[in-house]
């Protein structure tokens, strides 16, 4: 296993110019991240969205590198989960934070990922205060495109408690990333996640710091000027193409 992700790792300097269709202010991916890009496991329904979701850019803002301890917060389908897996290599490991498998919030594909030896650093947690405090001190915590989720109506999560756990979870210098759905400045959090399933950027930083993280800056690749921001993000007219922030915070 080791002397597969130390090939597919060397295998990215060599995949890196492949990447050179990426924004050119972005930082120049790793070999490990673009390895992570180029894995050749990954689903073509994944690589296909791929010019939309600027995966090097997201890995390479966050600064995921080799031998990182990673909190990946709901992993849906794993399109991220895959890569953050090879990103940090054999001595790095991935927990997958999923809702009980029995809910009607269950994301399956998290489990079959984490069963595939190609990921073998990878293990599925319960998106649970227990379960997320007992994890060894954790280098990046990785959100994208759910933190809204914890807004709906139908969870009815403590948003500030859940942010103060990640903090106290995060080594100090420690990050977490924030990718999500752009909602109208001013929009209420739950109502709008239940209906658009989006945020306002200014809700989420104000709880976020709120919870004592420090602002670090944001990445501009996935704003969209052209989304409304009044379509649900899965109506055809928009989906895959909404205007999204990308925020970064650290642990002082």
């Amino acid at each position: 296993m080791r002397h597969t992700f130390l090939a597919r790792t060397l295998a990215g300097a060599v995949i890196a110019a492949a990447l050179a269709g990426y924004a050119a202010a972005s930082p120049v991916p790793a070999p490990s991240i673009a390895a992570a890009v180029a894995d050749g496991h990954r689903p073509a329904s994944d690589t296909a969205r791929d010019a939309a979701r600027k995966p090097a850019e997201m890995l390479a803002f966050a600064g995921v590198k080799p031998g990182d301890q990673v909190l990946e917060i709901l992993p849906g389908g794993g399109y991220f989960t895959r890569m953050l897996s090879i990103a940090v290599g054999p001595n790095g490991h991935v927990y997958a934070a999923a809702p009980d498998p029995a809910s009607k919030f269950a994301e399956p594909a998290a489990a079959t990922l984490a069963a595939d030896p190609t990921y073998a650093n990878v293990s599925v947690i319960q998106i649970t205060a227990p379960a997320m405090g007992a994890l060894p001190p954790l280098d990046v915590i990785w959100t994208s495109q759910n933190y809204h989720d914890l807004h709906l109506s139908a969870v009815n999560t403590d948003v500030l408690a859940l942010d103060k756990l990640w903090l106290k979870i995060l080594k100090p210098g420690g990050t977490l990333l924030v990718i999500d759905h752009v909602a109208l400045a001013g929009s209420p959090a739950t109502a709008t996640a239940d209906k658009l399933h989006r945020i306002d950027p200014a809700i989420a930083r104000q709880e976020i710091e709120s919870a004592g993280f420090k602002f670090d800056g944001q990445s501009e690749v996935l704003r969209n000027g052209a989304d409304p921001h009044t379509a649900i993000v899965f109506d055809p007219s928009i989906r895959g193409k909404t205007d999204q922030f990308v925020f970064r915070f650290r642990k002082p």
